[in-house]
C-alpha cells in the first residue's frame, strides 16, 4: 500500500510540474513606446526554438486579443510544437478595432498601433533572442486590415503577412476611424478603386526612401462578404502586384478545399490569393497554409 501511494505522489508531483510549466497567453505591460496604449498577450512555448520565429496574430473590432487566441489554437499549438512565437496584440479604443486610417499609423515610426505593435515584436526579439529576418503578421478583419499596413509601413520589420478579409494598405487613409462606426463606409464598400501603380505608390508614401525588400503576403477573401467586399481582395492583389512586379500565373481551382481557388503571382513566393466562393466575412483562418507560407 505504501509504494501505490508513493507512486500515486510521484505521478501527481509530475502533473504538477507539467502544470506550472506549461506554456500560457501572458500580458506584457512593460514592452517599451507604446502611443496607442495598446495591450499585448504573448505566447512564449516552453521548448523555444533557438532564434525563434514571430508570428503576430491581429484580432477583428469589437474582439479581443484573447477572443482571436481562443479561436486560432492551431498557431499556438504549432508554436508549442516548433518553437516560435506568437503575439496577440490588442487594440485599445473603443470599437476595438487596429488604427489602419491616421497619419501616424501609416508613417513609419509615426506612432499609434502600427508602432506600438512593432514595438512588441521588438521587445520580443531582444527577450527571447528571436530571428529579426523571421517575423510574420496575420489576422482577420480589422486585423487583416492591420496587417497590410504593417507589411507595407515596416517592411523593415515584417517578412510576410496574411491578410484575411481585410483591405488595402492605406484605403482608409484620413477616414475619420477604422471601424464600422466611424470608417469612411466607401472602402469596406469597395469603392476606392485603384490601378496598381497608385496602390503601390502609396505603399512607398509609408516609408520614404526605403529601398529593401517587401514582405511575401498571402490574401485571403469571400466573395460574398456584405461587411468587407469582395472587391477588396482584388484592390489588394493590385497593391501588392505593384510592389513585387509581378503577375498573375495561374489559377487553381477547389484549393486548399472545395470552392476556394489559389490565385498564384509570378511564382507564387511572393504573391498569392484566395478567392473564397459563397464565404462571408470573414474567411475562416487556415493556419496550415498560413504557416506554410511563412515557412513556419
Amino acid at each position: 500500500m505504501a509504494s501505490f501511494h508513493q507512486s500515486w505522489s510521484f505521478v501527481l508531483s509530475l502533473l504538477f510540474a507539467a502544470t506550472a510549466y506549461a506554456a500560457s497567453l501572458q500580458q506584457v505591460t512593460n514592452f517599451g513606446e507604446n502611443p496607442s496604449n495598446a495591450l499585448m498577450n504573448i505566447w512564449v512555448p516552453d521548448k523555444l526554438a533557438p532564434n525563434p520565429a514571430i508570428l503576430v496574430a491581429l484580432h477583428g473590432c469589437m474582439q479581443t486579443a484573447q477572443a482571436y487566441y481562443s479561436s486560432t489554437k492551431e498557431y499556438t499549438q504549432a508554436a508549442d510544437q516548433r518553437g516560435f512565437i506568437v503575439i496577440y496584440p490588442g487594440a485599445n479604443n473603443r470599437e476595438r478595432c487596429h488604427d489602419v486610417a491616421t497619419t501616424a499609423s501609416l508613417t513609419h515610426n509615426g506612432g499609434s498601433d502600427s508602432l506600438a505593435y512593432v514595438n512588441m515584436v521588438k521587445y520580443a526579439i531582444q527577450k527571447y533572442n528571436a530571428d529579426p529576418e523571421r517575423v510574420f503578421a496575420s489576422g482577420s478583419s480589422s486585423g487583416g486590415m492591420m496587417t497590410n499596413v504593417l507589411c507595407a509601413v515596416y517592411p523593415d520589420v515584417f517578412a510576410g503577412g496574411a491578410p484575411i478579409s481585410g483591405v488595402p494598405a492605406g484605403c482608409l487613409a484620413g477616414s475619420p476611424g477604422s471601424g464600422p462606426l466611424s470608417a469612411d463606409p466607401d472602402c469596406a464598400a469597395g469603392k476606392i478603386i485603384k490601378t496598381p501603380q497608385q496602390w503601390g505608390d502609396q505603399v512607398r508614401s509609408f516609408y520614404p526612401g526605403y529601398n529593401g525588400t517587401y514582405p511575401r503576403v498571402q490574401v485571403w477573401h469571400g466573395t460574398s462578404d456584405r461587411l468587407v467586399t469582395y472587391p477588396n481582395l482584388e484592390e489588394t492583389l493590385k497593391q501588392w502586384s505593384n510592389i513585387h512586379g509581378v503577375q498573375l500565373t495561374e489559377q487553381v481551382p477547389n484549393t486548399p478545399q472545395r470552392s476556394y481557388t489559389k490565385l498564384i503571382y509570378g511564382d507564387g513566393t511572393k504573391l498569392v490569393g484566395y478567392s473564397a466562393q459563397g464565404v462571408g466575412h470573414t474567411v475562416p483562418v487556415h493556419p496550415v497554409q498560413i504557416l506554410e507560407f511563412f515557412g513556419l
